[in-house]
């Protein structure tokens, strides 16, 4: 039985969602609790492990459970990509090589052992595995990379969404009008959508001055959450209403 989300633009839809709600729960976790770097990774890297226990025991795609290991993962990739930076020292750009080395590195073991990289369906419960850590690796190379382009490069919020905006869209028109493998465009549209969620976090609560909205993390994250139940709601019963047709 597959185990996980169909690739749709309901998917990508989501999955742009779910990295703003990781981005401003992350921020919310660390910062406004006020708890810190470390005890804010050791939090959401718990709550992943245990989501992503019950993903991969599980007997066949659910999407609720799907979905809140991927808002695990993209929660969990904002506090990677702070404490690499901020408690690590390492910086953005030394942590996007890090990371860009993590995620090659299971990416090349998962082609080794299986011989495809195939991102839907997933069965075996070794390939979810190894499905889930590039997922991990790949959202938090994300979130390195979107603070590298506004704190390193000095791109404000919104030049950085409309950049990364603009990768996708390249990537987009790649899949549509050449023959390059769907797999790398996969990934590649999945790292990107990252650092553009992240942006996007960044414009909704960072101070007005500094080009953000200032609205309070809690209340962005509430609002990201309640916006993908919504879709993913609608999106399930779309798929229900085709497969009856079938």
């Amino acid at each position: 039985m597959n185990k996980v989300a169909q690739v749709t633009i309901f998917f990508w839809i989501m999955k742009i969602i779910a990295t703003t709600l990781g981005e401003t729960a992350g921020d919310f976790i660390s910062m406004s609790l006020g708890l810190g770097y470390y005890v804010g990774f050791a939090i959401t890297v718990a709550i992943l492990a245990i989501l992503l226990f019950f993903q991969i025991n599980a007997d066949r795609y659910r999407p609720a459970l799907y979905w809140l290991a991927i808002i695990a993962t993209t929660t969990a990739g904002t506090e990677v990509s702070d404490l690499m930076d901020r408690s690590l020292g390492l910086g953005y750009a030394v942590g996007s090589l890090v990371l860009v080395a993590c995620l090659l590195g299971v990416l090349t073991v998962w082609y080794y052992r299986d011989r495809d990289l195939s991102v839907y369906p997933i069965i075996k419960k070794d390939a979810e595995t190894t499905y889930w850590l590039a997922i991990v690796f790949s959202n938090s190379l994300g979130t390195a990379f979107g603070d590298f382009l506004t704190d390193n490069m000095g791109l404000s919020y919104i030049q950085g969404a409309l950049l990364t905006a603009t990768v996708i869209g390249v990537v987009v028109a790649l899949h549509y009008a050449t023959k390059l493998n769907d797999i790398f465009l996969f990934w590649l549209a999945f790292i990107f959508t990252r650092p553009f969620g992240a942006t996007f976090s960044d414009f909704l609560t960072k101070p007005i001055d500094k080009g953000g909205l200032s609205l309070s993390r809690g209340l962005s994250s509430a609002i990201a959450f309640l916006l993908l139940t919504v879709i993913l709601y609608f999106s399930e019963r779309n798929a229900r209403k085709l497969r009856r047709r079938i």
